[in-house]
């Protein structure tokens, strides 16, 4: 899908393409790319790399071209994680921007409707870009708020049973922590190289440049921290579940201990020799009875001496 955006017009939506405008592309299909490749002559190689769900964060050039690629938080990324990321291609050429990107298709709406409210003006598309990836360092922090209630569910849970589904969740947890840990890096390095390129022409917004790099700082620490609770709670349960182990296992020996006394027993009286109680009338109850009491002799020692 493919849609105009006026910058000079509190970015609503156009019908058509007009100077200065923000082209938004999203799962481009055949008419979108020719669009790209053949009106705008943009290099079919930048496509290849925003379609690429690996790409890292980086910048390119190709003559006029600019090429961004950040990569923004996603939901349901499909191998059993609650959120991954995927990469989103900001290409920049004299006086269009098009974003181009194959997931999160609110992001786009939301990063819109932030910058209606504020009503912000921008002087080129390289400070919209950087209030692009802002926004994306945004969503990165709703999320972690979201993957931290998780875990506190999760811990609740863990704390009454340990199921299996329990550690599974927080362990996809730990998997969505290093995707973000990755990209939140990446787009830390990305936009110090796009620093280093532009604020020497006077091309960025140094305050809303100096407010994104707090941002991703601040987005980076708290990725930090939450894999380091999450490790730490991981490693405890693990612990627990060892320990659990333990006890169990304890008592199963005490039982077996126990139970072993009246099979000797019987095992001695079943011998086919003599023992001078084959005529007593009462041997079988009497040989029932003590076997019983050593067993129970056996547990209240394992008992006060805290097996089980």
């Amino acid at each position: 899908m493919r849609r105009y955006i006026d910058c000079d017009n509190n970015f609503n939506q156009i019908s058509q393409q007009k100077p200065y405008c923000w082209i938004d592309i999203s799962d481009p299909d055949q008419d979108d790319c020719r669009f790209l490749t053949e009106q705008m002559s943009m290099p079919q190689d930048f496509l290849e790399d925003i379609a690429d769900r690996d790409e890292l964060p980086r910048i390119e050039t190709s003559g006029d071209w600019l090429l961004v690629i950040v990569r923004i938080p996603v939901r349901d990324s499909g191998d059993g994680t609650p959120f991954s990321t995927a990469p989103l291609g900001l290409v920049i050429h004299k006086n269009t921007m098009v974003s181009i990107h194959y997931n999160e298709y609110s992001f786009i709406d939301d990063t819109l409707l932030i910058l209606r409210r504020k009503g912000i003006k921008i002087r080129n598309h390289i400070d919209l870009a950087l209030h692009i990836i802002f926004s994306s360092t945004d969503w990165f922090l709703k999320y972690l708020r979201q993957i931290n209630f998780s875990v506190e569910t999760a811990e609740k849970k863990l704390g009454s049973s340990i199921e299996n589904s329990d550690l599974i969740q927080l362990r996809d947890i730990q998997k969505t922590l290093v995707y973000f840990n990755t990209a939140i890096r990446g787009n830390q390095v990305m936009t110090d190289r796009l620093k280093s390129l532009y604020q020497e022409k006077d091309s960025l917004d140094v305050e809303l440049l100096e407010d994104l790099v707090i941002e991703l700082k601040q987005a980076f620490n708290t990725v930090n921290v939450y894999t380091e609770i999450l490790n730490a709670t991981m490693d405890s349960y693990t612990s627990i579940i060892s320990n659990n182990l333990n006890v169990i296992m304890k008592r199963m020996t005490s039982f077996s201990i126990a139970l072993m006394i009246p099979t000797l027993i019987a095992s001695f009286y079943g011998m086919n020799v003599r023992n001078g109680s084959e005529s007593a009338p009462l041997a079988f109850i009497a040989i029932i009875s003590v076997s019983i009491l050593m067993s129970a002799v056996c547990l209240a020692w394992f008992r006060k001496i805290r097996w089980f």
